[in-house]
């Protein structure tokens, strides 16, 4: 039987902290004070008698009772999470929703086709769809606020509880706006003349442009931003003579248009893949199931 003395806080807190690695931006992102979410892991250890997590210099980390305990307590937040949504489709006169997200890339390529082609295919099911980096979206995921995740496949450690499912390979691109100073000559070694918009920390393609440029004897960009805002990537680089470094389903379009022009550049070391993203904990819904047949079809029809 569950002791009745562990409340939804007690998990809910045990749960950032371990998202945040950090006693403080837990509080921050939970409105409390040091204090007193200390005073609530503290409680949650004394009823489940075991030390859950170690405090260091380097930060916070997971004991082995604290990793076990992290599973179902994730669990939890997750099926509580689908309680609420099944609440709210209630209020909504019965209709479902799937709620996806999706990396920059597949945003920008492939989520609109794939839009079309899930209300055609489930016209009842309200479709909600959030973009941003890798990792937010795969915490969501992790947390329940996510039904499941399309975008390229992170670092082992931000993949761990995620089921991965392939669809297809994609590289990385260098463009620039037409007309740029670099076509006249176009070797990677002088991007570093110009700024350049950056995969930003915790984006899924950082580590692969930080070994490409790595390999290409490129040093440090110190002349530069990042983001992982294709918004923002696309008109700043169509309005000025900044060199971005993105995804090539990002720019696909505006490069097709003629838009954007891309630099002769080898990146077939970049290429990695990009898939659906799920928690293995749960059954696939009705709508997860057409989402994934409508994902297919349109793969189909661009090739990919």
């Amino acid at each position: 039987m569950i002791d009745r003395r562990i409340k939804f806080r007690h998990i809910q807190c045990f749960v950032e902290i371990n998202r945040q690695k950090s006693m403080k931006k837990a509080a921050e992102n939970l409105f409390l004070t040091q204090p007193a979410i200390s005073k609530t892991m503290k409680e949650l250890e004394q009823i489940v008698d075991a030390v859950l997590l170690t405090r260091s210099r380097a930060g916070i980390s997971l004991t082995k009772q604290g990793e076990v305990f992290l599973h179902f307590a994730e669990m939890s937040v997750a099926a509580l999470q689908q309680g609420l949504d099944g609440v709210e489709q209630i209020g909504r006169k019965g209709k479902t929703t799937l709620a996806v997200g999706a990396l920059p890339s597949v945003a920008a390529r492939l989520m609109p086709a794939v839009a079309l082609e899930f209300a055609a295919l489930s016209p009842e099911t309200v479709l909600q769809i959030s973009d941003g980096p890798h990792g937010h979206l795969v915490e969501r995921l992790r947390h329940g606020s996510l039904n499941l995740v399309i975008g390229r496949v992170g670092a082992p450690e931000t993949m761990q509880g995620i089921t991965f499912t392939q669809l297809y390979n994609e590289h990385v691109e260098f463009v620039v706006r037409p007309g740029h100073p670099i076509l006249k000559d176009p070797v990677l070694s002088r991007i570093s003349d110009w700024l350049v918009i950056y995969p930003a920390q915790g984006s899924a393609i950082r580590p692969l442009v930080e070994r490409y440029l790595i390999e290409n004897g490129v040093g440090d960009l110190p002349n530069r931003l990042e983001t992982v805002s294709g918004a923002f990537g696309r008109g700043f680089t169509r309005n000025s003579d900044a060199i971005w470094i993105i995804s090539a389903g990002v720019v696909a379009n505006e490069i097709a248009e003629g838009r954007l022009t891309r630099l002769p550049f080898d990146t077939s070391i970049t290429k990695g893949p990009v898939g659906l993203m799920t928690r293995p904990d749960t059954t696939p819904s009705k709508e997860e199931q057409i989402f994934n047949i409508a994902v297919k079809n349109v793969l189909k029809s661009l090739q990919l």
